[in-house]
């Protein structure tokens, strides 16, 4: 037989039934002697045996005949089989299917080799896979699905068989990806209370844009589309349109496969208003807590969005008492002639389930024990769905995982357990960051550092810190171990070796070089509080220039060029951020002091107090409010040191302004700094247009004030910036930029505009 696809099964077995039928005529049944196996190469004959349906003694009949040919061609390691009967010998002649040497994938680019290569082996054309010719034709078809949900449509795959010695094959694809389908125009047909670009804003998928080159928006994706018709069908749902349906949908594409039309026909029906809202069911005797988490009201626009939130709000409320599966059921009775619905909410809480086995899973790198002391739901404990909650936000804190998702599992034969499927990804845990500043007098700032936050999957931190700016140079390393004790109590500690040429800041002719060693300590009371303590000791060395300024001098002759100084720290700080990255809600704030221990050449402490808020305005506008107050001070009837002063102005102070640059002036016109120091700012982030709900790039303006001072703050001379800004999560990582303005200076103000900062992962 020559080789036969598995489309023609049917034919096969019509040619197996025939050919037994013919046996059955050319021989008599006999008892078989001996049984030979020919033209095998690789399969051993072992195999072939094990197989075969006939033993030596056995009686060899028609019916046997065909059931061997049958067998022998089920396992898929034949082209060819054929029985020949030499007296009382069995002659079993055998065509091996070719094994696959290699697969090789040459011309793509939309899709990585790996991923292509993967997908074949999961279909069966893999290397040392035994070849069949109609896989060949699955994977082909599979690999022009996958260009074709990324718009190329004209993309070709030429797959070929290359025959090679030892009765093996190589196969390799050749892809022509082509240009990628634009999509051309999209139509929403019906639509009356709302206009067509009001529709359109709600669709990820878009015609071409001056941002389309990074958003891929005007990409046609099927995956893509149907999420858009979902994202449709909620905004009209939201609007109170319950009966709003999408009719139909047709994609065309032009003759050249490189320009996509999309229409998209709807009737919108007409608008609901909601009547009244019941509780019925099981509610365990809490009608009044589910009720008053109802947000849809008698006399509101029905609204999708704000009935599923009081689902979710119901079934936490259950979940947090140990029904893991409770379930809320809105029933809604409407009335289409007055254009009314009443909701019936059906309770059902269903079980109390107990947790019996907390698994983790999807982490590589990651110590289990490093997932599992962030977990506040605890095995053999009342299933809770805050404390489940709480634990996914703690594991999503830590920096460097991500997707994390719970799944709640039953236990068989056991209605009361259930099992909690931690599953989590891991992000590249390490970076190396790189921050440029440009300022008005041509100042260049390059700093760099290299941060671990997973060191050997641990969880500890490892920093190595690098600055080479002409002003500042800064070595600095650093360990944070967030469990130095298993109770959560963290340790850090650093050492740090900076050098500052004022001159070149505009400070004055002196350099300062300070190596310092430092040893603290967290305590955490709470989720989202922590108290520090601990201690530094610091060596500051000055070097004085010919035309240092004359405080500078007098202070050398007071204290001497080198001094030594043993700090203690205490300190509290609250996070109840929702992201330690790109926080969209909530508080951070917290104090610090750190004072000399009377011991060692200097007499001083210092305290900061500092608060950032943050609040969604809309789903996609964010402000952030922050504000920082610095104070310090001497006593023991030393001087304050100099080098301790406060200083304004710059990122990460008042943008608009130089670096270190605002406050009191000395004769030469040097600043000063101060002894104490506030700022504060605002920031309001919104989507960049174009990017729809892309949150990985999004624009801000923001407005800066702040000063130093030298007792006490003075709001009246406060000094003002405003300006526009762009986050970005770039392909090769976070990029910060931002153009400031002064609003409220002096003349003599120095100015620093543009600065950004970007980074990459790894």
């Amino acid at each position: 037989m020559a080789v036969l696809r598995r489309p023609i099964a049917k034919i096969l077995l019509a040619l197996v039934a025939s050919l037994s039928s013919h046996m059955a005529a050319a021989f008599e049944p006999f008892a078989v002697r001996d049984i030979r196996v020919m033209g095998v190469q690789r399969v051993d004959a072992g195999t072939v045996f094990g197989y075969l349906p006939v033993r030596i003694g056995e009686t060899f009949t028609s019916e046997a005949a065909s059931r061997a040919v049958r067998t022998l061609y089920a396992t898929g390691l034949f082209n060819d089989v054929r029985i020949d009967i030499e007296g009382d010998v069995l002659v079993v002649v055998l065509e091996e299917r070719p094994a696959i040497a290699s697969v090789d994938i040459s011309g793509a680019k939309a899709l990585p080799n790996e991923a292509l290569i993967k997908g074949l082996a999961e279909l069966g054309l893999a290397q040392a896979r035994i070849f069949d010719r109609a896989l060949l034709e699955r994977a082909e078809q599979e690999i022009r699905r996958q260009y074709l949900a990324r718009g190329l449509y004209s993309a070709r795959v030429t797959p070929t068989v290359t025959p090679l010695e030892r009765n093996r094959v190589a196969l390799s694809f050749d892809i022509q990806e082509g240009e990628t389908a634009r999509i051309n125009e999209i139509r929403i047909v019906g639509s009356k209370v709302f206009s067509e670009p009001v529709l359109l804003k709600e669709l990820s998928l878009s015609t071409p844009n001056w941002l389309s080159w990074y958003s891929k928006s005007d990409q046609y994706s099927r995956e893509k589309l149907a999420a858009d018709l979902e994202a449709l069908r909620s905004f009209y749902l939201d609007r109170g349109f319950l009966e709003m349906s999408i009719d139909s949908t047709q994609v065309a594409i032009d003759a050249d496969r490189e320009r996509v039309t999309i229409s998209i026909n709807i009737t919108e029906g007409e608008r609901y208003t909601v009547t009244g809202v019941k509780i019925t069911g099981n509610t365990l005797g809490r009608d009044a807590e589910l009720m008053a988490m109802v947000r849809v009201k008698a006399g509101d626009i029905y609204s999708g969005t704000r009935l599923t939130e009081s689902i979710k709000a119901m079934t936490d409320l259950y979940g947090g008492l140990g029904y893991a599966f409770a379930n809320v059921n809105p029933v809604p009775e409407t009335d289409r002639e007055k254009r009314t619905v009443s909701l019936n909410l059906s309770v059902d809480p269903g079980r109390r389930v107990y947790v019996r086995r907390i698994n983790i899973s999807g982490n590589t790198r990651t110590r289990d024990e490093v997932i599992r002391r962030e977990l506040r739901q605890f095995e053999s404990a009342w299933y809770d769905a805050d404390r489940i909650r709480l634990s996914r936000e703690r594991l999503g804190c830590l920096g460097y995982l991500e997707n994390i998702t719970v799944d709640t599992i039953p236990v068989p034969d056991a209605p009361d357990q259930v099992d909690l499927n931690f599953n989590v990804g891991e992000r590249p845990s390490g970076s190396f960051m790189v921050g440029v500043g440009v300022s008005s007098v041509d100042k260049l700032v390059f700093t760099a550092n290299i941060n671990q936050q997973n060191f050997l999957g641990t969880g500890s931190t490892m920093m190595l810190g690098l600055n080479t700016g002409k002003t500042q140079r800064t070595i600095e390393l650093r360990n944070t171990n967030p469990y130095f004790t298993p109770d959560g109590i963290s340790r850090t500690t650093d050492v740090v070796y900076r050098t500052l040429n004022a001159q070149e800041l505009g400070l004055g002719d002196y350099q300062l070089k300070t190596l310092s060693a430092g040893l603290r300590f967290g305590i955490p009371y709470t989720e989202v509080d922590r108290i520090t303590f601990g201690g530094i000791i610091e060596q500051n060395d000055l070097v004085l220039g010919p035309a240092a300024p004359v405080r500078f001098v007098n202070y050398v002759n007071s204290f001497g060029r080198t001094t030594q100084s043993l700090l203690g720290t205490v300190g509290w700080n609250r996070d109840g951020r929702d992201s330690p990255v790109t926080p969209t809600k909530g508080l951070y704030m917290g104090a610090s002091l750190e004072a000399t221990v009377p011991v060692l050449d200097l007499r001083f402490a210092r305290t900061d107090l500092f608060t950032q808020w943050y609040r969604p305005i809309t789903r996609d506008y964010t402000l952030g409010l922050s504000a920082q107050l610095s104070k310090g001070w001497a006593f023991g009837g030393k001087e304050y040191p100099l080098f301790k002063r406060y200083y304004a102005g710059g990122i990460g102070s008042v943008r608009g302004f130089e670096n270190a640059s605002l406050g009191p002036r000395d004769a030469n016109n040097f600043p000063t700094g101060g002894t104490g120091k506030f700022v504060a700012s605002a920031e309001f982030l919104f989507p960049i247009p174009g990017l729809g709900k892309d949150q990985t790039a999004r624009l801000f303006t923001f407005f800066d004030v702040g000063n130093v001072f030298e007792d006490r703050p003075d709001f009246a001379d406060l000094k003002a910036s405003t300006g526009i800004g762009l986050n970005w999560f770039s392909p090769i990582g976070p990029l910060k930029l931002s153009m400031g303005f002064p609003v409220r200076r002096e003349a003599t103000d120095r100015t620093q505009r543009f600065q950004f900062q970007i980074g990459t992962g790894f």
